[in-house]
């Protein structure tokens, strides 16, 4: 029972966590909870945020501690209202002990975990908090430098680090640290970026800045209250990082070509190609998720570039065989993938990475790939893409894909935009030189 969300704020933290396990990606879960209590664009919001980021940077060691503590096998078996209140605990207890709030979310969680769940629950939470309290030191043993000062696996730094050298691993570890700015691409069908920024600066009093490489990309701090900003509702801006961007500009469809976008939803990128191509072409996008096709069907109609894409909801690997080979004049393939270049952005990502998963998606992007080459006409072009910054992921696949598809060939990025990647023609974008997530790109095109 929450009375006053403003005042019981860590009974509203609780529920985001809660329905961060439920709705993916969490800020989307956290936005939820913030709207259903009116909360959006508050400073309630921004406190709640402040700890959400902090929470989720630090779960996969928070969940060790709580396993601990409690002897449970897994987190998974401990009750949810519960497994909520003990990860604020653990936070406030081992990495913030701040007497104010400490002493309001103790008192704030035991009534939120009696009025939710068995009221055994709430005493044990009370007993492990004391118990925390007088140990935590005991707790914070067996941890990696890694894990305690960035929050990230001791597999994973090393994997950059191999990449990079340490240095420069370091610089960006840190900025993974960073709570994001909002990022937002301009609808250039409905207004410009100099009109755009005048109306955020002077209507919502931020403080706008391009992005560095597109004009359209406008940054600045939050909170942002989308649901309440007419421009939003009106689609003249897109919420998407510059990098993500940065992929419809390499691919450059034109009008009236057949674009293919293979991984679509919750399509930020099927919308800027409609943009690019004037509304005049179609664009056939796949993907397998309910929830994101359903957004980006909204994303769609909000924008009005709905009327030249047709959705499918099929794995993009059936794609030749639901439209045909050689009928795409140009395709985009955005792939799953790790996703490790949107820590910073994505903060519950960090303890979901697996060593193990690095091949089996590889694998996945290599049959994706070949679904790709059979789609694109001779002479068309395949931008292939990720938001992971992992080798595995990115040139290997580029030179498995040149090996065993002789009859296509790399075309050059730009050279001023990004890094090179570790193949000559492709680009990375690190995320503390550049400022946005973490992207690869190369680009194919099919010989004649």
């Amino acid at each position: 029972m929450i009375r006053d969300p403003r005042k019981e704020i860590f009974k509203v933290l609780g529920e985001v966590l809660l329905k961060s396990e439920e709705i993916k990606p969490s800020q989307d879960a956290k936005r939820r909870v913030l709207k259903k209590y009116n909360l959006l664009g508050t400073d309630v919001d921004r406190k709640i945020t402040k700890f959400f980021y902090e929470i989720f940077r630090r779960m996969g060691i928070i969940d060790k501690i709580i396993l601990k503590v409690t002897g449970a096998r897994h987190v998974n078996i401990l009750d949810p209202w519960f497994r909520q209140a003990m990860r604020i605990a653990v936070y406030f207890l081992v990495f913030y002990p701040n007497k104010e709030d400490m002493n309001k979310a103790k008192r704030q969680l035991y009534e939120w975990i009696h009025y939710n769940t068995h009221p055994g629950a709430a005493v044990m939470f009370r007993k492990l908090w004391e118990e925390l309290e007088e140990e935590k030191e005991k707790y914070l043993q067996g941890f990696s430098e890694w894990e305690l000062k960035y929050f990230i696996p001791e597999w994973y730094a090393k994997r950059i680090i191999q990449l990079i050298g340490e240095e420069e691993a370091r610089k960006l570890f840190e900025y993974f640290m960073r709570v994001p700015k909002i990022s937002v691409r301009v609808n250039i069908l409905k207004t410009t970026p100099e009109e755009m920024k005048e109306i955020l600066e002077k209507k919502y009093k931020k403080k706008v800045q391009f992005g560095k490489y597109l004009k359209v990309i406008l940054k600045f701090d939050g909170p942002f209250n989308f649901d309440k900003s007419e421009e939003y509702q009106k689609g003249m801006i897109i919420v998407q990082e510059e990098a993500a961007a940065l992929a419809s500009i390499f691919l450059d469809p034109k009008p009236g070509q057949t674009v293919v976008d293979m991984c679509a939803a919750p399509g930020g990128k099927t919308e800027h190609m409609a943009e690019l191509m004037r509304l005049e072409g179609r664009i056939y996008a796949f993907d397998i998720e309910d929830e994101r096709i359903k957004r980006m069907k909204e994303l769609l109609k909000r924008t009005g570039t709905d009327k030249i894409v047709k959705i499918y909801k099929k794995d993009a690997r059936k794609a030749p065989d639901i439209l045909g080979t050689e009928i795409a004049d140009k395709v985009l393939l955005d792939v799953p993938c790790s996703s490790d270049g949107t820590l910073h952005k994505n903060p519950e990502l960090r303890w979901r990475l697996r060593e193990e998963k690095v091949e089996e998606l590889a694998q996945l992007q290599r049959e994706l790939l070949d679904a790709a080459a059979e789609l694109v006409k001779p002479g068309g072009e395949i931008l292939y893409c990720t938001c992971t910054l992992l080798k595995e992921e990115d040139e290997d696949n580029v030179e498995w894909f040149l090996k065993t598809h002789k009859d296509f060939e790399l075309v050059p990025l730009p050279k001023n935009i990004g890094s090179p990647g570790f193949i000559p023609g492709t680009i990375r974008m690190w995320p503390h030189k550049e400022d946005t997530i973490g992207f690869f790109y190369a680009k194919f095109r099919k010989k004649k």
